[in-house]
């Protein structure tokens, strides 16, 4: 083999970076030779997660790992490599009437990553995760053997691998199964809500509803605070369609992708400035309540409209935390936290609230329980780490727990839920920061 190059690592929040082994391959005797001359591999998708997973002292990315295997258009099965993303996936699938079962807030996810996460989406509490779409998946363990995992065949593996953080081993291809889709449009309902109080009961009403997201005012007080937009969304049906839009109902026209040149300076950013964001955001729309046809681009992946998106928040670079916290104090919890980072100055533009239902028992690596999910944007700043220590404390109260996916900063005791963190090859930065207690 040939000497490991070291090199800058990081994910797409920029923080933190690391100087750490890089290598890409698409063989399977390559990725073999790879995993048994080194200790401590971890496998790195697409780096879009926000926090420190995947950033291990020997990271294996798996972006080579980028063709299809097969696609049955008329049970809407696909099978590729890890490395494919979700994008590439709609962009095959959904000529043919299918989209994914499952999706996170970008497109730009690899399927491995997915998997070793759990992602969920706006549709938690009516579909699950992404697993409960997962047919199969191939994976490499420590021994450089490939195992085939299902329900029925590895499922101690299949399980352990879900929202395992790539603790197992490293996941060369999978199988999953897509959903059955009319048009690419989403019919949409947006509602805005003035407080907790009625967000909480918006929700409640759009149970029955497949897709479901808040964007909340975080900076918010006293009478106002939780003021947000709810937006729920089903997707159009065919004969619901404008005759605009249903001339070519499953192709969508080619958007301009503007992009963030460079780096934004400090104090673009600041509490100013997110309060003004926030007003201008919550007033754009006038009345109660609009009720309109979106693709599905624009519905699930708003940000991914923009390139280089994650430069708005400069070069020190910005965390995600998202928590969720147990139904039956859902709405005491998501108030308590809301009127911290109020307090603190701290404010985010991206405050995003969803509901989770139940989550499958097999599925214990997995993130939801059945709650309330809140995730927020914060630059890397002095007070930040203050701020993250106040909001485990409310969490931890609450009997809540912490996103690995998107974790850099918080306390082991909410993180440290991982079956088999201490007794594996594979290990990445954020689980020594979760085994060491940091």
């Amino acid at each position: 083999m040939k000497p490991n190059t070291i090199q800058k690592v990081t994910n797409w929040g920029n923080f933190p970076i690391v100087e750490k082994v890089l290598k890409s391959e698409d063989s399977v005797e390559k990725i073999k030779d790879f995993v048994l001359n080194n200790n401590e591999v971890i496998a790195r998708g697409n780096g879009r997660c926000y926090g420190d997973a995947s950033l291990g002292e020997n990271i294996f990315s798996t972006k080579r790992l980028n063709k299809f295997i097969g696609f049955n258009r008329l049970d809407g099965v696909i099978e590729c490599e890890s490395g494919v993303l979700l994008s590439d996936i709609l962009e095959i699938s959904v000529p043919y009437g299918f989209f994914l079962s499952v999706t996170p807030g970008t497109k730009f996810v690899s399927i491995g990553g997915a998997i070793a996460s759990d992602v969920h989406g706006k549709n938690h509490h009516a579909e699950g995760c992404f697993s409960e779409s997962l047919i199969s998946f191939k994976l490499m363990n420590e021994n450089g053997k490939v195992l085939l995992c299902s329900r029925n065949q590895n499922a101690d593996v299949f399980w352990a691998t879900i929202g395992g953080m790539g603790l197992t081993g490293i996941i060369l291809s999978a199988t999953i199964q897509l959903k059955k889709i009319e048009t690419a449009y989403i019919r949409q309902e947006s509602i805005k809500a003035e407080n907790l109080d009625e967000i909480f009961q918006l929700f409640d009403e759009s149970e029955d509803w497949t897709y479901t997201v808040a964007w909340i005012d975080c900076l918010q007080k006293g009478k106002n605070i939780g003021r947000s937009i709810l937006m729920r969304g089903e997707h159009a049906t065919l004969n619901e369609l404008p005759s605009t839009l249903a001339k070519n109902p499953l192709k969508l026209k080619k958007k301009w992708m503007p992009a963030v040149p460079f780096y934004f300076p400090g104090f673009v950013l600041n509490a100013f400035t997110v309060k003004l964001f926030n007003w201008a955001y919550f007033n754009k729309q006038r009345t109660k309540i609009v009720k309109n046809f979106i693709d599905y681009e624009t519905f699930f992946y708003p940000l991914d409209a923009v390139e280089n998106w994650n430069k708005i928040y400069g070069k020190k670079g910005f965390i995600q935390y998202q928590m969720v916290i147990p139904k039956e104090k859902g709405k005491q919890g998501m108030k308590a936290i809301l009127e911290t980072i109020a307090n603190s100055g701290n404010g985010s533009f991206l405050a995003v609230l969803k509901l989770f239902g139940k989550n499958n028992p097999n599925a214990y690596n997995s993130f939801p329980l059945e709650g309330y999910t809140l995730a927020l944007d914060f630059k890397v700043n002095k007070k930040l780490p203050t701020l993250v220590r106040q909001l485990d404390e409310i969490v931890e109260q609450f009997g809540g727990r912490i996103y690995l996916t998107k974790d850099s900063m918080s306390k082991a005791s909410l993180t440290n839920y991982l079956n088999n963190v201490h007794n594996s090859k594979f290990v990445s930065l954020q689980h020594k920061r979760i085994i060491n207690g940091n």
